[in-house]
């Protein structure tokens, strides 16, 4: 008798036997999770607390009943489990929220990210938690013991009385749940398979269902104004967009171990009090080059609609995007643009992974070419997670000892602060390599850099690691981001910027991802109705305006 002859259930058995097991199993974060914000004072606090695995079973019923059609119960299934097993592992690891920008997260990452991110803990996880539940579906047979009637009229009753259950349990405790909920929101996000279900929808929703909504132009009465035009040289400004760096571990922030020693030595203004549009690159560069605020974004139509790029190119100046993250997510899709990784350089790429001095290949030479004013954008891999260690090289380091493993969670927690602090110093000098690159060209250009992260980073704090959590919950670790700006004296000079005026503002403005728009298009005295002098970082500090 093989396998399949010797698993065999009824339909019903089939249901509850899965309910069960998500219960106890797939679920188990999410009660555990719920159990320790529960204050147990009182008799009534335990039987709360008693009433949440249930309240789960019965939902859980009531859902597989429903869907559990003789076709596609058992792919359904499956789908579940694997998908739940993956969730709960990146929730138990690094405290993950599992929503629709995470699962636009896990469904755009690259090879690279993915295998940093594949480790032999999550391996062991997802075979018991995934593979072998869902190998033990495959060769279950389901069989009708009973006519289909009864069965269906089994399977009524089944959602009834779980239904009922909820109301009852709903009418006793519903303050409870309502505290617990309303108090801790982002909690059920832990709950699955609904929460990878619902990201899943709301991803394929945005990416499938908008995608053919058509190109919103933007900026098209873009012109440069009378200050660059009457320049003498041209003017070539680099925007370096940062991955994962935050502002708590930047010297030039404050941060008590020396991260920025090139940059300190270099005459950059740091503002120390900037914000990001979104906890991952997914959602904070779209909102960063759009004309949006944050307040105010609109995934969807920043998806459809041109950007900064775009009224750049309507200006007639001279782009590029140089990228070594994956994509530009939408932002340089229709201006030129070049994946370093592609390049296969040696000296700075090892298995398609490349450090961010690869940016600057031949950057010299396109300069040296370049007849007309010019933006460059160069898009780090800056200090992505979780294999910091490997966004540094070995001439860089200087903090030790590193956590050399994508398992961070069991690194000494300051080994892999340790190796994340290296990885900021490699941005430092990479940054000051780009800075050195201008002033080489400083007698034929106006040059200047910006240099802005899109988002930070949770080492550990409170048990969560990486980024990607929803807004309104995230710590500031993953909000709070540096942002710099050099200036070239000539560009100082020629712009009419007070260089007083912009440290004071440094020092205390409340700035944030929505003034880059309208800073870059100061910058470059692009004049366009989209342009806000209000959020020009340079704006007020101009000595003739």
């Amino acid at each position: 008798m093989n396998a399949r002859h010797k698993l065999q259930c009824n339909g019903l058995t089939f249901i509850l036997a899965s309910t069960l097991f998500f219960t106890l199993f797939q679920n188990a974060l999410f009660i555990v999770k719920a159990w320790s914000l529960i204050h147990f004072d009182t008799i009534d606090s335990y039987l709360f607390a008693a009433t949440i695995p249930v309240v789960i079973f019965c939902a859980l019923n009531i859902i597989f009943s429903l869907l559990a059609l003789p076709m596609l119960r058992k792919s359904i299934m499956i789908l579940f489990l694997l998908g739940s097993a993956a969730a709960n592992y990146f929730i138990f690891s690094y405290g993950a929220v599992i929503d629709a920008n995470m699962m636009q997260n896990a469904f755009e990452t690259n090879a690279q990210e993915a295998t940093a991110l594949f480790t032999p803990r999550m391996a062991v996880w997802l075979l018991v938690l995934g593979i072998m539940p869902a190998l033990i579906v495959c060769f279950v047979h389901i069989k009708a013991t009973r006519p289909w009637w009864y069965m269906l009229g089994l399977r009524v009753a089944n959602i009834l009385i779980s239904f009922v259950i909820i109301l009852l349990i709903a009418a006793l405790f519903y303050k409870d749940y309502a505290s617990l909920i309303r108090n801790n929101k982002s909690i059920v996000k832990m709950l699955t398979p609904s929460n990878f279900v619902t990201g899943s929808f709301q991803f394929a929703k945005h990416k499938y269902f908008t995608s053919n909504m058509p190109l919103l132009r933007i900026g098209e009465d873009a012109d440069k104004g009378p200050v660059i035009r009457g320049q003498q040289k041209k003017t070539v400004v680099i925007l370096v967009v940062g991955e994962t760096a935050r502002a708590e571990n930047f010297s030039l922030g404050g941060y008590s171990r020396e991260t920025n020693p090139r940059l300190q030595k270099q005459d950059v203004t740091y503002f120390k009090n900037a914000s990001s549009c979104g906890t991952e690159t997914a959602v904070s560069v779209p909102c960063m080059f759009s004309n949006m605020a944050r307040k105010n974004y609109d995934a969807t139509l920043a998806s459809h609609q041109e950007g900064l790029m775009d009224i750049l190119a309507h200006a007639g100046l001279n782009l590029l995007w140089r990228d070594n993250d994956g994509g530009c997510k939408g932002a340089c899709d229709r201006i030129p643009h070049q994946d370093v990784t592609q390049l296969q350089l040696a000296a700075d790429c090892t298995d398609g992974v490349c450090l961010d001095n690869a940016l600057l290949y031949k950057l010299d030479d396109y300069i040296n070419g370049l007849t007309r004013d010019g933006v460059i954008v160069l898009h780090q891999m800056g200090s992505h997670g979780p294999a910091y260690y490997r966004r540094s090289s070995p001439e860089i380091n200087k903090f030790s000892p590193t956590c050399d493993s994508n398992q961070i969670q069991d690194c000494p927690p300051q080994a892999l602060v340790n190796s994340y602090d290296n990885s900021i110093l490699y941005t430092d000098t990479m940054l000051d390599n780009t800075i050195k690159l201008l002033q080489q060209h400083s007698e034929r250009f106006n040059t200047a850099l910006v240099y802005l992260s899109d988002h930070g980073e949770s080492l550990g704090e409170n048990g969560i690691y990486l980024h990607g959590t929803p807004y309104m919950f995230a710590p500031s670790q993953q909000t709070h981001i540096p942002f710099l700006m050099w200036l070239s004296p000539d560009y100082t000079k020629n712009y009419g910027i007070n260089r007083q005026c912009l440290t004071d503002s440094a020092q205390h403005d409340e700035i944030s991802q929505d003034n880059l728009f309208h800073t870059l298009l100061g910058m470059m005295n692009i004049q366009t109705k989209e342009y806000q002098s209000g959020l020009d970082l340079l704006q007020k500090c101009r000595m003739t305006r």
